[in-house]
């Protein structure tokens, strides 16, 4: 008879332990939802929407979760364009330093010296310019290729055979007065055409009419996208479909 109330005492005390820490776990989720802030933004500020729009897509592509197979597979981004396009940011500084705060002060005897650094600064400030157009154009983010073993083997079994040779190549398309965003992965560094994937998003989806941002939302919806391409879904060129729709038409 102690036996049993002993085991029946300890059942209790054990339940009630249990119950505590599911009450503790509730209120802590309760603190964690009051203290999540939506962000807010104007909407009528396109280059506002658009800067949180692509900040989203690239924070979601290096989140963990990201691939289909969980953490088991991880992106890494790619940040040589962007260091050689810092590196060549900085040298210009240095030239209008110098050309300021060095041979300004003896100036015309520097005359030489300053028109050089002047010259140069234009320059580099020229070649960053032609890059962010005709290299850049609607290019926020890269990629490295996977080079884990474990990694190729999961996304080749999967469908994507070549994302241990080429990275990623992330475009965003948000057209003045247009209210749709698209969102472009392709392959960076192959030749063109390049397979890809492509998706389309009324900005309304994701911000409501006070511009409050649903940021899960949109994650989830690129995390979609990305898995897409991993499996190798790609989508086809519109030239494709118009080629087999004019096909279509003369038969």
């Amino acid at each position: 008879m102690a036996k049993k109330n002993k085991q029946s005492a300890a059942a209790a005390e054990a339940a009630a332990e249990a119950k505590r820490k599911e009450e503790e776990e509730s209120e802590e989720e309760i603190e964690v939802e009051e203290e999540m802030e939506l962000l807010q933004v104007d909407v009528g500020d396109i280059i506002k929407v658009k800067q949180i729009l692509d900040e989203t897509v690239a924070g979601t592509i290096m989140s963990e979760d990201l691939s289909a197979h969980g953490e088991a597979v991880k992106i890494e981004e790619e940040y040589t364009h962007d260091n050689i396009k810092l590196f060549l940011m900085a040298l210009a500084c240095g030239f209008a330093a110098v050309a300021q705060f060095g041979f300004a002060t003896d100036f015309p005897k520097n005359r030489i010296w300053l028109g050089v650094c002047c010259a140069s600064y234009f320059c580099i400030s020229g070649i960053l310019q032609l890059i962010m157009t005709f290299i850049d154009k609607d290019c926020i983010m890269q990629t490295k290729p996977l080079t884990d073993p474990e990694m190729i083997k999961l996304v080749k079994k999967v469908g994507n055979k070549e994302m241990d040779k080429y990275g990623i190549r992330v475009r965003s398309i948000f057209p003045r007065f247009s209210e749709y965003y698209t969102v472009i992965l392709e392959f960076q560094g192959k030749d063109p055409p390049s397979e890809f994937v492509k998706k389309s998003w009324s900005v309304g989806q994701f911000f409501d009419v006070e511009g409050f941002f649903d940021e899960e939302g949109m994650m989830l919806e690129v995390e979609e996208l990305y898995q897409r391409f991993e499996a190798g879904n790609f989508d086809k060129p519109e030239g494709s479909k118009a080629k087999k729709s004019s096909k279509k038409k003369s038969n």
